[in-house]
């Protein structure tokens, strides 16, 4: 039997390939950054043909450093970055266009459209998504508008459209000689174009956007013990492993945290940052701003749904610090940065940077800091950094209880930036319940290792990934009520700030 899972994660600024062993253990991996593109002002755009060769060069790089073979490998689970989009031409394999990635604002002209016919939850019962510039839907209209030859190619049905695990699970299984079209169902659903209740494409949404269907792909379970496809021989892992396991970025981090019962909740904190909670078998429609999306499917069972509330900045606050204004040399020195002070000076930064997304949903605001003083030194404007992260985070936590009609207790945490201990324990005090910190923490790729593996038969069920899952270090609250409740008024009052900074 095969030793080893490997997982591709597919991310918003690198690609990495993890080997896994049957604990859930690191083996060994590699990582390759590729180059964010800005175009204009809100534009924020990819090289998918940058992100393949990338994808084949940590696949070669990770299997040479550990020595581990691709026939070691029981198969392959892919997470990735959700609604980037791409729209390529199914005989050559080159895309149309640059990816227009899932930050992108240009397509906020074609959504205004859509909600002065429709409202801004004109889909949402239908898709569990408001009208936005973060979903695919509308991406895949602009591309057809704006790309003569995009447009052209899907008349003459040679187009494919796809996320960016379906691009490349393509490329993996064969590309133009035959490779897969498909896409798990957990990244379907943040189309805003599949149907919450079917799990299909719905019809009516595609007429309204006027998307033709053949340029869709096939929707999946996210762990499927029907192989999509298998790897190239002749390709970078020199064997054919099976794909057969698949989930956006944020569902791979829920079942990398083993939140499979109902009542569950992570939060990733990477470029954007993510709270999901599971809500079990049946769609629970948000009324206060937070999204609803599919989890993840086992092939033959009913789908586990999410409210989910999405925060398109948080790590990305970090590089701004760093690349825009100088003020640290890596990101890891913002820690340090904002230990010189003791708290923000009463400085707030608002990173709508790109609008911002759940609870609020504007696609007219932009990013604001306020509170200045004299007083204010760069030390204040690290921690109002970090502090960005965890305000929105209650934003986020806020609505769902309320939408739930459960309170949270506790928090589970992931992504690269819960390395920063003064920012879980700023998000402890913020939110008034304990953070948790997995002895893992790369748990998206972790979660994509288990889709295949579960699909794979490499782990027996859901009991033995729960055993595998220790937890590393526990924050627990540490303010004072009075002094979270004022910095929370003053967050508040810092968002508002932000609103109709772009006319309509």
């Amino acid at each position: 039997m095969a030793k080893y899972i490997g997982a591709l994660d597919l991310g918003t600024t690198s690609n990495r390939f993890i080997v896994f062993d049957r604990r859930g253990n690191i083996v060994g991996q590699d990582q390759m950054e590729h180059e964010q593109i800005f175009s204009r002002p809100g534009w924020v755009e990819h090289d998918p043909m940058e992100i393949w060769r990338n994808t084949r060069a940590v696949i070669r790089g990770a299997l040479g450093k550990t020595g581990v073979s691709g026939k070691d490998l029981a198969a392959i689970g892919i997470t990735n970055q959700r609604e980037t989009t791409v729209v390529w031409d199914k005989t050559s394999g080159q895309p149309f266009s640059n990816a227009i990635v899932w930050q992108c604002t240009r397509t906020d002209e074609i959504c205004r459209r859509l909600e002065k016919h429709y409202g801004q939850d004109g889909f949402r019962e239908k898709t569990g998504l408001p009208v936005s510039t973060y979903f695919s839907g509308p991406k895949i209209r602009w591309i057809l508008d704006e790309v003569f030859a995009a447009r052209a190619a899907a008349e003459q049905g040679t187009a494919l459209f796809g996320t960016i695990e379906t691009w490349i699970i393509w490329w993996l299984t064969g590309g133009p000689q035959g490779g897969a079209h498909v896409t798990d169902v957990s990244n379907a659903s943040r189309t805003m174009l599949m149907n919450l209740e079917t799990l299909e494409w719905d019809d009516e949404i595609l007429e309204v956007l006027s998307i033709p269907r053949g340029i869709l792909p096939r929707i999946v379970p996210s762990i499927d013990e029907n192989t999509w496809g298998h790897t190239l021989r002749e390709g970078a892992f020199g064997a054919t492993v099976p794909v057969c396991g698949a989930l956006g970025d944020q569902q791979a981090a829920l079942v990398g945290q083993v939140c499979f019962n109902t009542g569950e909740a992570k939060n990733t904190y990477g470029t954007g940052c993510f709270l999901l909670l599971n809500t079990g078998h049946a769609p629970v429609v948000s009324h206060r701003g937070l999204v609803t999306t599919v989890g993840y499917q086992v092939r033959g069972k009913k789908p586990v749904y999410c409210l989910e509330g999405s925060i398109a900045i948080a790590g990305a606050l970090v590089q701004w610090l760093r690349d825009n204004l100088g003020l640290i040399s890596t990101a890891p020195e913002v820690e340090d940065l904002a230990r010189t002070v003791e708290n923000n000076g009463g400085a707030y930064i608002v990173p709508a940077f790109s609008g911002l997304f759940a609870p609020h949903w504007r696609s007219d605001a932009r990013g604001a800091l306020v509170g200045l003083t004299r007083f204010v030194n760069k030390g204040h404007l690290a921690r109002a950094v970090l502090e960005a992260t965890a305000y929105q985070t209650r934003d986020i936590v806020e609505a769902m209880n309320a939408d739930s009609g459960v309170a949270l207790t506790k928090l589970k945490v992931d992504g690269g930036m819960v390395a920063n201990d003064l920012l879980m324990q700023i998000q402890a005090d913020i939110l008034d319940v304990p953070v948790i910190r997995p002895r893992v923490t790369e748990t998206t790729a972790l979660g994509a290792a288990y889709a295949a593996g579960l699909a794979a038969g490499y782990w027996s069920g859901f009991e033995e990934l729960a055993s595998n899952w220790a937890e590393d270090r526990t924050w627990s609250p540490q303010v004072a009520p009075e002094a979270r409740e004022e910095g929370y008024k003053y967050w508040r009052k810092a968002v508002t700030r932000t609103f109709d900074w772009l006319d309509s």
